[in-house]
């Protein structure tokens, strides 16, 4: 066997905490050849991203490498000076990171966050740069590939911006590249091209990965080996073939098991129901170019409705014109029966609190300067004029509801909590309105499965309780089938299908819908090379 490119030796990760500092990663041995794809698998706070960063030499603020070795081609990046350091990141070295839209600066053309670091590492001149760039959009199948670098991050999707984050990782052609949940935002069609063109281009230039992800069987198709961790300890590691067909510990079976979630739908509509919301012919979009085109729908008390599509189909675009935050050109939004202004600021305190929205990444929605408590607090006091005493124990009794004991998480912030504990979070702050309907926008996307099955009972358990109706936005079949009531189906901003969940997905499905099951991940490792073997993936 040749040496390896990348060998980590009893890395020891550290954490600043109120006692001083507190080991999260144990002793980890890790070894990574030239064209390997080394899958990092476990649940929230497993340390996954924590020995990612560590394989760059860099660790989040607060924590430090207290031992071991990590060894990048022979160099030990632990002893490298800053200069040292900066000329391999990027050039030989990239990351592409679980959340683009805090990556990117909103304030540059995408084509000129892309074209930097090749530039500035000498690897091409703008002009080639720009080429190159145009070349993998149209590789990874972005729309518009010669104009959408033109656009500034908040003028695309949430998936686009994800993919585009991808080439970026590409265009220094790096010997050793990090994925971080690069699929997390992703509809599973898009998901498709991107793995395969991630895996493609490890193949072509035997860069070497590491990829980490929650989502089992898209590591079963990327990895070769894979690592399973806990609670900064390696479980279970070995061929990802052997890992997926026989894992040997209780930990790794538990991974691997099927989610079945005791979510059921609830009775068909009565035809007597009044929807509690009421979506009629809404069309909206950003300057002349319209993202949804007459959509019309009803959302009735207690009942979810999923709301699915690709990336770029219009359901982060419905979701702000319901909420205000995007007034649309055409159109009528009822909530019990009164027509909503088209903008949140005309709209009245009790229609305001009324309608609640959960979004994607917690990272990026909860302020990072305010506790938990104060976050949590902040709408209550708003919409209830709770004050002192009375403010806090209620806090704290949303906070119980969620999850979240009082006495530990009130005065945390929120870089202090897990992925799972931030979105519980933000579901405590739409519940802290006393609203009808919540519009989640793909709140478990950047969640393990472990994670996200605890915080969709959650929310389950709130609308049997509570009453509550959910628009739930996702490209996760899987969710939907174990969550919906009744489902929206959406393609380049038109309704493709829409009733109860069962009709919906009953054989014989609509095209569209056949095509969004069919790329669903399997467990399988051959599932996806079957797809391109049986023409079903897109090149």
């Amino acid at each position: 066997m040749p040496e390896p490119l990348l060998k980590i030796t009893g890395l020891r990760i550290e954490a600043a905490s109120a006692d001083g500092w507190t080991e999260i990663v144990h002793g980890i041995d890790l070894q990574l050849q030239p064209g390997q794809i080394l899958g990092l698998v476990g649940e929230s706070g497993a340390g996954k991203s924590s020995i990612g960063l560590a394989a760059m030499g860099y660790t989040r603020e607060g924590c430090r490498i207290s031992g071991g070795e990590v060894l990048f081609d022979g160099i030990n990046m632990r002893t490298l000076s800053s200069t040292q350091h900066q000329g391999l990141l990027g050039a030989r070295i990239a990351y592409v990171a679980q959340s683009a839209a805090a990556s990117f600066n909103p304030a540059h053309k995408l084509i000129d966050q892309h074209c930097e670091s090749a530039v500035e590492h000498g690897v091409a001149n703008r002009s080639n740069a720009q080429r190159e760039a145009v070349e993998l959009y149209r590789k990874i199948s972005l729309p518009e590939p010669e104009t959408i670098g033109l656009r500034y991050p908040h003028q695309v999707s949430g998936g686009q911006l994800q993919r585009i984050m991808t080439a970026m990782a590409m265009s220094c052609r790096p010997d050793l590249i990090i994925f971080d949940e690069p699929t997390t935002a992703l509809d599973v069609t898009t998901q498709i091209d991107v793995l395969l063109t991630i895996r493609e281009l490890v193949r072509e230039f035997k860069v070497a990965a590491i990829y980490i992800s929650h989502d089992l069987a898209v590591v079963a198709q990327m990895a070769d080996q894979v690592v399973v961790l806990k609670d900064g300890r390696v479980v279970e590691a070995g061929d990802k073939r052997r890992l997926i067909e026989n894992p040997i510990e209780s930990y790794t079976q538990s991974l691997w098991a099927v989610r079945n979630l005791a979510c059921s739908p609830q009775p068909p509509v009565s035809h007597t129901a009044k929807p509690v919301l009421s979506v009629k012919h809404i069309e909206a979009g950003y300057g002349n170019k319209n993202v949804i085109e007459g959509i019309s729908f009803d959302v009735y008390r207690g009942r979810t409705l999923a709301v699915v599509g690709e990336s770029g189909s219009g359901k982060s675009t419905l979701g702000r014109c319901i909420t205000g935050l995007l007034p649309p050109k055409k159109g009528v939004i009822t909530y019990n029966d009164e027509a909503l202004a088209s903008s949140f600021k005309r709209r009245s305190r009790d229609q305001l609190k009324s309608i609640q929205m959960i979004y994607q990444m917690a990272d990026t929605a909860l302020n990072p300067r305010h506790r938990v408590g104060d976050i949590v607090g902040r709408p209550l006091q708003f919409y209830s004029d709770l004050n002192g005493a009375q403010l806090r124990i209620r806090t704290r009794e949303i906070l119980d509801a969620v999850g979240l004991e009082p006495d530990t998480f009130f005065s945390r912030f929120p870089e202090e909590l897990s992925g799972g504990q931030k979105q519980r979070v933000g579901i405590a702050r739409a519940l802290a309105a006393d609203p009808a309907v919540i519009i989640c926008d793909e709140i478990t996307s950047a969640l393990d499965q472990l994670v996200a099955e605890g915080i969709l009972r959650l929310i389950d358990d709130l609308k049997n309780a509570l009453g509550l109706s959910y628009l739930f936005i996702t490209h996760d079949l899987t969710v939907v089938q174990s969550i919906a009531d009744d489902v929206l189906v959406l393609k380049s901003g038109h309704v493709v299908e829409y009733g109860e969940r069962n009709t919906v997905f009953a054989p014989p499905c609509n095209q569209y819908v056949t095509q969004l099951v069919n790329s669903m991940p399997q467990m399988n490792p051959d599932w996806l090379d079957d797809l391109v073997r049986c023409g079903s993936a897109q090149s």
